[in-house]
C-alpha cells in the first residue's frame, strides 16, 4: 500500500467525533480537548505512514490514541514520587518533605481565605511576615527575622541593602558556586557590591581580611561551604574573630549559612553549625535556606540586628523576593515543630537523617518480605549495607549509612527495570548499582514498601 492511500485511510476528524460523542470516557471532557486529541492522534498516525511504517488507521484506534493524550493532559506533570535513592534532601525530587503540621497548615491556607496581611485584633492591614518573625527569633536567638523566597534572594537582598556601590570582603575559600549556577560573585554584582577577594584557595587569614579593609568597604561576608571541603593544608579564621574585626571597624559582618539548621546536628561523621551559634558569636545578618536541613518549604531566612533587618523591610526589593502564603504556611507550621513538638522525630528530614541503622535494617527485612511472598515470581531480594549522601549541598562529607533491597527480576535488566518504575503514574525512583536495582529504605514510609513491592510483583508477573 503506497503512502497516499495509507493517509486516505486515516479517518477524518469530523467522523472520529461522530464516533466519541457516544464515548463515555470521552463525553466528560470539553468537546474543544477532545477535538485537539483526535487531531493530534490523526497527525501522529499520518507521521507515521509518511516514515513508512503500518500504523494501525482505524477509527477504534483514533479513538484509543485520543484517549491516551486526554489522559496525558489531564495527568500533572508535577506529582509526588517514591524516592527509593536514600537521598533526603534531593534536590530534583523537591528536597524536604513536610510534617504533618505544615501540611494541615498549607491545606487549610490554601482552601480558602487567609490572615496573610490582616490584623484580627485592629481589623486592619498587617503584615506576612509577622506570622513567623517572633518564632524565628526566639528560635536563632536573633533580635529580628524576615523571610523571603529563597536563600539566594535572601543574600541578594541583604547585599542590595547593607553594600550598594561600596565593597565586600570575602576569602577566596568561600566563592561558592550552589545548583543552578548560583554564584557568590554573581550575586554580588547583581547587588550592586564590589567584590574584594582575600586570601587563597585553601587558607585565608584574619590579617588578610583587615589589609582589605578601606573607606569603601561595606561589609565582611561569610560563606559557609556548606555543599564541599577543603581538607588537608586549609586555614580560615574562627567566626568570632571575623565578628570582632568587622565590628573594630565598624562593619557589619554577615554569613550565608545555606543549608542552616535549628538544632545543632551531627550526622554521619560531619557537624553542621546551627543558627544560633553563629548569631552568638557576633555575626549580625544570617541567611538560610527553610527547605533543606531545617525541613520546611522553600524559602529564604534572614536573621540578625534589628536595625538590619528593618532597612530590608523598606527595600523596594523584598516584594519582588516575597514569600508567597503557601510557602509560608508551611515555614510557619514546621517553626511550630520545633517550638512546641519533638523536631527530630516529627521534621521527616530530621527523623530520616537520625534513623537508627537497626530500625533502617528492619525496614529493609519488611521490603524484602513484601517482594519475596509470591514465591511463583523470579524476583530475587537481598538486604544489603547501603552509604548515601544528604544531599541539597547540605553535610558534603557526611556518609548515610544504612540498608536496602538489592532486587533481580528474572527476565529484565537493572536498567530496564529501573526505567518502567520511574515511568509509573507515581514514579518510583531507585539506583542502578551492580546489575542490580538498589532500593534504600531510608526515605521510604510503610506505604511507600507496599507500592514498590506490588510494583515489583506486577513486573514479575508479566515475566512469567
Amino acid at each position: 500500500m503506497d503512502v497516499n492511500h495509507k493517509l486516505r485511510a486515516i479517518p477524518s476528524v469530523d467522523r472520529l467525533l461522530s464516533i466519541a460523542v457516544a464515548d463515555r470516557e470521552l463525553t466528560q471532557y470539553p468537546r474543544e480537548l477532545v477535538t485537539d486529541c483526535l487531531r493530534q492522534a490523526a497527525a501522529n498516525v499520518r507521521e507515521k505512514c509518511r516514515q513508512g511504517q503500518e500504523p494501525d488507521v482505524s477509527a477504534e484506534t483514533m479513538i484509543s490514541l485520543a484517549k491516551e493524550l486526554v489522559k496525558q493532559i489531564n495527568t500533572p506533570s508535577l506529582r509526588r514520587v517514591i524516592n527509593a535513592t536514600g537521598v533526603v534532601l534531593h534536590t530534583n525530587l523537591g528536597r524536604a518533605p513536610l510534617s504533618k503540621r505544615a501540611i494541615n497548615g498549607v491545606t487549610e491556607v490554601m482552601a480558602g481565605y487567609s490572615t496573610l496581611e490582616y490584623n484580627t485584633e485592629t481589623g486592619e492591614r498587617g503584615s506576612r511576615y509577622s506570622h513567623v518573625a517572633a518564632q524565628l527569633s526566639r528560635l536563632t536567638g536573633a533580635e529580628a527575622a524576615i523571610v523571603v523566597n529563597n536563600n539566594a534572594a535572601a543574600v541578594l537582598l541583604v547585599l542590595s541593602v547593607l553594600a550598594k556601590d561600596r565593597e565586600v570582603i570575602v576569602s577566596r575559600g568561600e566563592l561558592v558556586e550552589i545548583g543552578g549556577s548560583f554564584r557568590i560573585p554573581d550575586v554580588l554584582r547583581q547587588s550592586g557590591a564590589t567584590l574584594i577577594e582575600v586570601g587563597t584557595t585553601n587558607k585565608t587569614h584574619l590579617a588578610d581580611y583587615e589589609r582589605a579593609i578601606g573607606p569603601n568597604t561595606a561589609a565582611i561576608l561569610k560563606v559557609h561551604t556548606s555543599n564541599y571541603r577543603i581538607i588537608g593544608f586549609t586555614s580560615q579564621p574562627a567566626g568570632a574573630e571575623i565578628a570582632a574585626l568587622a565590628h573594630k571597624y565598624q562593619l557589619p559582618v554577615i554569613e550565608d549559612l545555606g543549608s542552616g539548621t535549628l538544632l545543632p546536628l551531627t550526622v554521619g561523621g560531619e557537624t553542621e553549625p546551627a543558627v544560633t551559634e553563629r548569631l552568638a558569636l557576633g555575626f549580625d545578618v544570617v541567611t538560610f535556606s527553610g527547605d533543606k536541613l531545617m525541613g520546611a518549604g522553600q524559602a529564604g531566612i534572614i536573621a540578625g540586628k534589628e536595625q538590619y533587618i528593618a532597612l530590608m523591610k523598606k527595600h523596594p526589593l523584598l516584594r519582588a523576593i516575597r514569600i508567597d502564603k503557601l510557602s509560608l504556611a508551611a515555614l510557619e507550621g514546621t517553626l511550630m515543630e520545633y517550638s512546641a513538638g519533638n523536631p527530630v522525630r516529627d521534621i521527616p528530614v530530621l527523623a530520616m537523617l537520625f534513623a537508627a541503622e537497626e530500625e533502617l535494617k528492619a525496614r529493609a527485612g519488611r521490603l524484602q518480605a513484601l517482594v519475596i511472598k509470591d514465591g511463583r515470581l523470579s524476583i530475587a531480594a537481598e538486604i544489603i549495607e547501603v552509604s548515601s549522601p544528604a544531599g541539597g549541598g547540605a553535610l558534603p562529607a557526611a556518609a548515610l549509612r544504612g540498608y536496602g533491597v538489592a532486587i533481580c527480576v528474572s527476565g529484565i535488566s537493572a536498567g530496564s527495570l529501573e526505567s518502567l518504575l520511574r515511568q509509573r503514574q507515581v514514579p518510583i525512583i531507585a539506583r542502578v548499582q551492580a546489575d542490580r536495582l538498589v532500593f534504600d529504605v531510608r526515605c521510604l514510609s510503610d506505604n511507600d514498601l507496599e507500592e514498590i513491592a506490588a510494583a515489583l510483583l506486577a513486573i514479575g508477573g508479566r515475566q512469567v
